[in-house]
């Protein structure tokens, strides 16, 4: 069964960050991208069923922006789906560390649970790290 990693967002952020993960770790060819609602005549839904039904076979990571926003909520409606993992806060942290390991994990439950994890950690507001430093300089 082969692993593809969907990325699903409002805008063209999927493209961008897909473009991102490229330049760090090179050529991606299991990472597809769904660019929400750029076309007048999009149809999430459909969009949606499609990529379901086409990857029957494969395990699906799908990484989306915002919990509760209409692409994560789309997807949810197949999270009873045996092979697709849903994620959401989409952040190249999470996306290099996902993309990374993905062919070598033996578990995607627990990949997917310790990249959320590291990508949580990586999250800081730099300007109280410069204070709480300032601070210890005295």
């Amino acid at each position: 069964m082969a692993r593809k990693i969907i990325l699903a967002t409002h805008g063209n952020f999927a493209q961008g960050i897909r473009t991102s993960l490229e330049l760090i770790c090179g050529k991606s060819t299991n990472v597809e991208v769904v660019c929400a609602y750029m076309r007048e005549d999009f149809d999430l839904a459909q969009t949606v069923e499609i990529i379901i039904a086409e990857n029957r076979k494969n395990e699906l990571v799908v990484i989306t922006d915002i919990f509760g926003g209409s692409v994560n909520n789309e997807f949810f409606k197949y999270v009873e789906e045996p092979n697709v993992y849903l994620i959401s806060g989409l952040n190249l942290s999470l996306l290099i560390e996902l993309y990374t390991q993905l062919e070598i994990t033996d578990s995607l439950e627990n990949l997917i649970i310790q990249a959320i994890k590291t990508s949580q950690e990586t999250i800081k507001y730099c300007n109280l790290l410069k204070a709480k430093d300032e601070e210890e300089e005295f």
